[in-house]
């Protein structure tokens, strides 16, 4: 991880300025407060909890130059097996537990093998609740990647 630095992490994948890069991330999250309707005044509004939050991490590869593509490929198998995992940020900040609802990929300038000497993805996350199963084994995970630190 050159230095412990990073960008981000989901779960133990590691998101840096290579092989695996992001270099734009957007979040939306809401909070639910439905009203009541009331008779001469302001519907009054309750705080429900949370409401949607959805991360987007997006970046690009060069994968014949410094490789990237078996990353894409772990993410993609998070995505179809629904995954649950921490978000950490290269400051330390968490963002609690997500899960991958999309990914996209695509392309440029392909090469004879019909891999993109440049290759652009984004990966859609939505905030869920934590896998207590899996929760130990991530946690190691992670506290080995710090050991070297």
């Amino acid at each position: 991880m050159g230095g412990g630095l990073m960008l981000y992490m989901l779960g133990t994948l590691t998101l840096d300025t290579r092989p695996f890069n992001a270099d734009r991330m957007s979040r939306r999250a809401s909070a639910d407060m439905p009203s009541k309707g009331v008779m001469g005044g302001f519907d009054p509004s309750e705080f429900t909890g949370e409401g949607r939050d959805i991360m987007t991490l997006s970046g690009q590869l060069l994968p014949s130059k410094i490789g990237g593509l078996s990353e894409l490929e772990t993410v993609d198998e998070m995505r179809r097996a629904g995954t649950r995992f921490p978000v950490l940020r290269g400051d330390g900040h968490r963002f609690g537990w997500y899960a991958i609802t999309g990914l996209s990929e695509s392309h440029h300038d392909l090469l004879r093998s019909g891999v993109g000497f440049i290759v652009r993805h984004r990966i859609t996350m939505k905030k869920v609740q934590p896998d207590s199963g899996a929760g130990q084994q991530i946690i190691h995970a992670l506290l080995s990647l710090f050991d070297g630190i």
